[in-house]
Order: C-alpha cells, then structure tokens, then sequence
C-alpha cells in the first residue's frame, strides 16, 4: 500500500511543480529520521496539563505523530491513529503527539471535539530541540524505546491509508 501512496503523492508534486505550486515540506522543516537511527525523547507536557516522560514509555513501541488541527490530512489520519493506540496500547503500543498549531487551545478544543484520548502536546521550541517536525504533515515516525530514546524502525511523511496506520502494530 506504500507504493501508491507514494506513486500519488509523487504524482501531485510534480503536478504542484508544474502549475508553479509550492511543494508542501520544502523549507526549515528537519528531514525525515532514517530507520535505524536514533531520537532522543524529551520530557512534553501533555495538551490535558499531564506530564509525559521517556521513562514512561520504556521497552514499549511508541508512535510519534506530527500533526495540526487545521490539517485535512491529520483530520483522516487522526481517527486511525486513535483506533490503533486504543486497539495496541495493551500490547505495548504508545503515542504521542505533537501539534504544531500555533494555540495550545485549538489543538485541545480539537481533541476534545473529536473525542481523541492518545497524549498530545504542542511542539514547543523546547521539544523540538529534540524531536524536530519532519517536513510534510502529518508524520509519522515509529520508535522502539530503550533508554532515554528510541530507535526508528519506520517513518513516513504524508496521509498513510487505514491499512498502512493498523499495520504498523507488526513492529509490537
């Protein structure tokens, strides 16, 4: 399912390219983390007032997710990731997202609106010293924790089919 998705977002930035349009994630956002390599968790306070810790995740399979209330994409993924975190965070699967909307409360009236329960912070400067947004969005980067970071075992910028979000319960 990852090939067409990539066949058509190849597709629409040509198709940008050629219309003069600018091509989404190009500029100071940080480049994709390879898989294999490895982020360091930074302590995040959570868009409910809680606190958010590495340590709270250790040993477990944690999704990192770049998003934004006002993204069209986020809005059909986010459904998704809900249904995987509330179906796999048994089994040891964690998320945790970082809005980039520019209001802590927008992104908060969002989640309560919506009905989302997976931890979500703002991705403060602070944050981003260590998790710096991919470009594109949404983004999702998957880590094995161990430590005070996490190893990459998959990253994909850009809206993932239903079947690509449940399918990356594998890495449990």
């Amino acid at each position: 399912m990852l090939k067409r998705r990539k066949a058509i977002v190849s597709a629409a930035a040509l198709a940008a390219a050629a219309l003069g349009l600018p091509v989404l994630g190009k500029g100071r956002e940080s480049p994709l983390p390879k898989v294999g390599s490895t982020l360091a968790l930074p302590p995040v306070t959570l868009l409910d007032g809680r606190s958010w810790t590495p340590a709270q995740v250790q040993g477990k399979l944690l999704v990192v997710y770049w998003w934004a209330s006002w993204c069209p994409f986020c809005a059909v993924q986010s459904p998704h990731i809900e249904a995987l975190w509330r179906a796999q965070k048994a089994s040891g699967l964690e998320v945790l997202a970082l809005s980039i909307d520019k209001e802590a409360a927008a992104a908060a009236n969002y989640m309560k609106a919506k009905g989302y329960s997976f931890p979500a912070g703002m991705l403060t400067p602070e944050v981003a010293k260590m998790l710096p947004k991919p470009a594109g969005l949404p983004v999702v980067v998957v880590l094995k924790v161990s430590g005070k970071g996490g190893k990459v075992v998959f990253a994909e910028a850009g809206e993932m089919f239903p079947e690509d979000v449940e399918g990356l319960k594998k890495f449990l």
